[in-house]
């Protein structure tokens, strides 16, 4: 209950007539429109997540990053192990070549699933995108025959009176 309203109330019941001053603001309450609500809550949470996505993006490059560093240092120890046990054991040159030869396979079988996974992805991202322009066109669509529609009704009721 407004505080105003229950002064008046108090002032009333103990014989005090005296009208106690409201100021303007708490006499208007603001009209909020649903419309308002949901539109600025959806638009900060979208925007929210789009500003979110350099920092994301950065993130999982600065992580590749700190797999090849990782990486690069396993295996410049293993020019070292390899000249130190390795060249010792005389692998026959025909196995080095098989291994690499597998080794070449893997790799380009990850580099294709990579392809393809990013191929997907972009794939689905239009594939939503789309489906917002259509559900956006259809909204736009219906909205126009609603204002036609009650445009018709309003001429009816102001021609009928």
């Amino acid at each position: 209950m407004n505080l105003g309203i229950l002064l008046n109330i108090s002032n009333h019941i103990h014989g005090m007539d005296k009208k106690v001053e409201q100021p303007q603001n708490q006499l208007e309450e603001k009209h909020i429109s649903i419309c308002d609500v949901m539109k600025g809550d959806t638009s900060e949470i979208i925007q929210k997540l789009e500003s979110n996505v350099p920092s994301l993006v950065q993130n999982y490059s600065d992580l590749y990053t700190a797999y090849l560093h990782m990486f690069d240092d396993l295996f410049g120890t293993c020019y070292m192990a390899e000249k130190e046990f390795f060249d010792k054991l005389n692998i026959d040159q025909k196995i080095l070549k098989e291994i690499k030869r597998n080794s070449d396979m893997m790799k380009n079988q990850y580099l294709n699933n990579i392809d393809m996974t990013t191929k997907f992805f972009d794939v689905y991202v239009q594939m939503r995108i789309s489906a917002v322009k259509s559900v956006d066109t259809y909204i736009h669509t219906m909205m126009d025959s609603y204002a036609k529609t009650l445009s018709q009704f309003n001429q009816t009721m102001n021609s009928s009176k």
